[in-house]
């Protein structure tokens, strides 16, 4: 199932509860009077419960407190995690002050600046630097605000880190929004740039879309050195050749997970539980859970450029990545060859097609596709699922989305990472298989295939 059927299943859902999302985009906040989330009349009792109940339950406890925001009325509102961030932060701040007057005004920018008690030396006296410039009204043309994360007392707790820090702003954030507008929530880094029409095709794109989320094109800015360039051209290779994977075989989890480019509604924020704590792969399980909730698409008409640099402050993601291929490490990421996707394409399409079987024959069909297969299904006790959700979801689509949200983004990665990929195969020829599977044949060298996939996923190519 493709990933846009997927999300159309929780549409269908709020159409039958009767909470079709709005589509206009309405006035502008100055038009309408303030107010936060207790205000009388304004919001809805369903979501005003939900949204009380989020921050009693869900919301994260601790010392952060926001300066510099007072107002209640914004329509949307960008978190930025900013840990030894004081060179790059000033950029990316500037590159949003470039965005239209008219979104910006509609729009809190919150800067978490935060670090553990433990962080080294240098990460500290870089922070308490940033903070010290954000106290100069360094931004005037943007409704900024901070976060002090850093100070004795207030630091991240051990072990924890940009999961935490993206979460502390997303619910700080939330009663600072004008609720009557179907507000949203918009995830950036500090050491990433944005074009002067982000804001813009953000607005426009939920103005127009029913989903909860979307994943923001991405182009990492160029390297300093040569070496590193090419490490991370390699690895966008590696990210774009992916989510193609998954698109051919019709996952619904065919979108890039990047910190600094996703966007979702603030209720679907609330659904979707909030943010995780996750030292690493935050944006990962959080934009699971919302494709779960609230479908997942993939914005059109601006561009989000992530830092190139190295960074080994997470196990694992870009920085890492770059790292370790400039240093000659093995292991982080494996480029996933083309019998390895169908095996997930067929076993996809054996689901879809066979929703009324028993366990025991879908189980029967995956061992034809690929033993690993059925040997990875018994591990995750699919006979006992199988039979939970034919029994919870009457309907076939009702039980097909039940079956998405079990066999996740997660599973298809593990599946894919322990699938035999067989011959090894240089780079270039594996993707030249790959988009010929996709139906792009003779794409031969890297340049031209790591520009053929950023046209396809950027939306300038259809």
């Amino acid at each position: 199932m493709a990933g846009k059927e997927f999300g159309r299943f929780f549409l269908l859902t709020l159409l039958q509860r009767g909470k079709r999302v709005r589509r206009r985009a309405g006035p502008e906040p100055r038009d309408l009077p303030a107010g936060g989330p207790e205000s009388a009349g304004f919001l809805g009792f369903s979501l005003n419960k939900k949204l009380k109940k989020y921050l009693q339950t869900r919301a994260v406890q601790g010392p952060w407190k926001q300066s510099n925001a007072s107002r209640t009325d914004y329509n949307a509102a960008i978190v930025i995690p900013a840990l030894a961030e004081a060179e790059t932060l000033p950029q990316t701040l500037a590159s949003l002050a470039e965005n239209r007057s008219e979104y910006l005004r509609r729009t809190l920018i919150i800067v978490v600046v935060n670090n553990r008690a433990d962080c080294p030396v240098e990460e500290l006296q870089d922070n308490q630097r940033t903070l010290c410039w954000l106290q100069t009204d360094p931004c005037p043309d943007l409704n900024l605000a901070w976060v002090d994360a850093v100070s004795i007392g207030s630091e991240l707790p051990a072990r924890e880190g940009v999961g935490l820090a993206r979460k502390i702003g997303f619910d700080l954030a939330l009663q600072q929004l004008d609720w009557r507008r179907q507000p949203l929530l918009i995830s950036l880094d500090a050491d990433t740039l944005v074009d002067e029409n982000y804001l813009s095709a953000i607005f426009t794109h939920f103005a127009k879309s029913e989903y909860g989320a979307v994943v923001i094109p991405f182009r990492h800015q160029l390297a300093a050195e040569p070496q590193q360039e090419q490490a991370i051209r390699l690895y966008e290779l590696y990210l774009r050749s992916y989510q193609f994977g998954l698109q051919q075989a019709g996952s619904p989890y065919a979108y890039h997970s990047i910190g600094s480019a996703f966007a979702c509604r603030a209720e679907a924020y609330l659904a979707a539980g909030g943010m995780n704590r996750r030292h690493a792969a935050e944006d990962f399980y959080f934009l699971q859970q919302l494709a779960k909730t609230a479908g997942v698409e993939i914005l059109s008409g601006t561009v989000v450029q992530p830092s190139a640099r190295f960074s080994c402050r997470v196990p694992f993601g870009t920085g890492r990545a770059v790292h370790a291929q400039v240093e000659g490490e093995q292991g982080l990421f494996r480029f996933v060859p083309v019998p390895v996707f169908v095996v997930l394409q067929r076993w996809l399409q054996l689901v879809a097609a066979e929703l009324e079987s028993p366990a025991a024959q879908l189980l029967a069909g995956a061992a034809e596709i690929s033993s690993e297969l059925q040997s990875f299904l018994l591990e995750l006790k699919f006979v006992q699922n199988w039979s939970r959700l034919q029994s919870n979801h009457a309907e076939p689509a009702s039980q097909l989305k039940a079956f998405h949200c079990w066999f996740d983004g997660l599973r298809t990665r593990q599946l894919l990472t322990r699938l035999d990929p067989g011959d090894e195969l240089r780079v270039s020829e594996l993707v030249e298989e790959l988009l010929s599977w996709g139906g792009y044949p003779e794409v031969k060298s890297l340049d031209d295939q790591l520009q053929l996939l950023e046209s396809l996923q950027d939306g300038t190519k259809n």
